[in-house]
Order: structure tokens, then sequence, then C-alpha cells
């Protein structure tokens, strides 16, 4: 056992580090070869400690949330995994006057799901995330991403974040400084671990609020191949065109490799049929992008990340 494993398990305790963990449990695909540590920090100190000790001793380490915009490698990761699960604390902080009612400002830790926060705002009577009640990830990947579904982001009520920097600084940085555009913000080429958010959000009814939510879910139902396991949406929406059209009217809806399909219920999905690899995913992606260039001379960039 080596000296940094030692010190690694002190940090996680032996309940939370596993070694050679499989990545296809921890991520909405299904897909991944194991990691070779892996950790769900109890608490956000110990989360720092061993984000530190990873950097101190050059050790490769990834931050996952809910693993639902993640492609990782058949082969796994030969690094430590850190899992934000245990780190979803979530409160009101501030009671602030609007010219259009009442808000508050939300906090919470990077591991909460966008679900929980959602449904504890309109628990309190506050609206501005239904729309992110059916994404299925957690806040910290929001915020690397730029989140955004039915006409709205992330970056519409964020108000600050707090970050662990490259040496080892927490810091509370102003939402206009994250760089926050189409699914892109500053976090990952600035070497960031998210920690927590405070998002602002207005008053409002709560059974409007309910509604919203419900009538979003609806639709995500209607329309997204919920019954299969996948990354969501798995191209960028190219300016001016919808993937899931340009694959749809290039001929490739159905289109599979091995179990990786491009959705019959939304193009713009793949999905994992059953036993799909990393690489019958990567396989199916590069050739859903050459034909779609091929007719259409648009590029398809992936919006699920690759590890």
């Amino acid at each position: 056992m080596s000296d940094f494993y030692e010190r690694l398990q002190r940090i996680l305790t032996e309940d939370s580090l596993k070694t050679e963990e499989p990545m296809r449990n921890h991520t909405t695909f299904r897909i991944g070869g194991p990691a070779k540590y892996y950790g769900a920090p109890k608490t956000e100190a110990r989360f720092i400690e061993a984000v530190r000790l990873c950097r101190s001793e050059q050790v490769p380490f990834y931050v996952i949330g809910n693993g639902s915009n993640l492609l990782v490698n058949d082969k796994g990761y030969e690094g430590v995994i850190l899992s934000t699960e245990c780190l979803t604390a979530c409160k009101v902080t501030e009671e602030t006057a609007r010219q259009t009612g009442r808000g508050a400002v939300i906090t919470a830790l990077a591991g909460i799901r966008l679900s929980s926060l959602a449904r504890a705002a309109a628990q309190k009577s506050l609206t501005g995330l239904e729309f992110a009640a059916g994404i299925p990830g957690t806040l910290g990947g929001a915020l690397v991403m730029n989140a955004g579904a039915y006409g709205s982001e992330i970056k519409d009520i964020l108000c600050w974040v707090r970050i662990l920097d490259q040496d080892g600084n927490v810091r509370q940085i102003a939402a206009e400084k994250m760089q926050l555009g189409y699914r892109t913000s500053c976090i990952p080429g600035k070497g960031y671990v998210v920690l927590e958010a405070g998002l602002r959000l207005l008053g409002g009814q709560q059974e409007e609020i309910w509604g919203r939510m419900e009538e979003l879910a609806r639709r995500r139902r209607e329309k997204q191949p919920l019954e299969y396991p996948s990354a969501g949406s798995t191209f960028k929406r190219p300016e001016g065109y919808f993937a899931g059209k340009l694959i749809e009217e290039a001929g490739l809806r159905g289109f599979c490799v091995g179990d990786a399909q491009v959705s019959e219920k939304h193009c713009g999905f793949v999905v994992n049929r059953g036993n799909a690899t990393a690489s019958d995913v990567i396989a199916l992606c590069d050739q859903v992008a050459h034909r779609v260039k091929e007719l259409f001379g648009v590029d398809l960039e992936l919006e699920v990340k690759r590890l």
C-alpha cells in the first residue's frame, strides 16, 4: 500500500475510499472502466484536503457529481475520482427586496442535485429554478458547463461561486467573472474546483412554480429517451441549427454502433441500449459528425465530457 493511498484513506475513511471502482456505476451513461481510486468525502473540509493532497503529490484527479454529462474511457481512469455526492447542504441565506417582489439568495454546496435544489426553492415559494428541475446533474456540474434548458441558464440566477483554486486557496468569485457562456465557463481552464454557489431567486406563487415544474417534466418525458441510459444532449447546438434536427435529416435516427444508438425518440441523444462501450459511443459520434459535415457543412461538437 502506497504512502499516498494511506494518506488518502485517512482523509476519506475506509468506508468512502474504494479501489478499482467501475465508473459505469457512477455515470448516467452506465459506461466506464475502473477508477484506480474512488472516494466521496463526507465533508467539505475533507474534500478540500483530498484535492490538495492529489495536487501536492501530482496524482491525477477528477471531480464528479452525478456523472450525468460524462463518458468515461473503457480502460477507466488511472487516478483519483472525487465525488461530491455527500456535499448537499442548502439554505436560504438572505432576503432582498426586488421590483417584482420579495426574493432570496439560496446557497448550496456543489453536490446537491439540481432537482433537489429546484424542489427546495419551490417549497420556499421561490421562482427561477424551475428549468433545472429535470436536469439530472448537480450544482457543481451545472456551473462548470452553465447548464440550461427551456430558454434559461444557471448564469441567469447566479450571484457568486466559491471555489478552490489551483494554489489550494478558497475564493469567492462574482458571477460576472465566471465567463459563463453557452455550455462553457472559465472553471475548467483555470483549474477551479466548485465548492458552493449562491443563486438569487424571486418570490412567486408556489402553485404556479410547481405547475411549471410539472409541465417541463411532462415535456421531457414526451420528447426525451429517459427509458435508456444516456448523458443527455450529446452535441452542442451549432449556431443557427439544432443538432438533433441535422442528425435526423441526415437519416441517422436509430443508427447504431454496437449497443450505442442515436435515439429513435430524439436524435440529439445517444443512448446505451444495454452494453454499449465508450468506444462504441465515440465511433458512433464520429460517424454522425462526419455525415452531418458532409451533407450540411456544419461541425458538430460534443457536449458530453470525455474522461
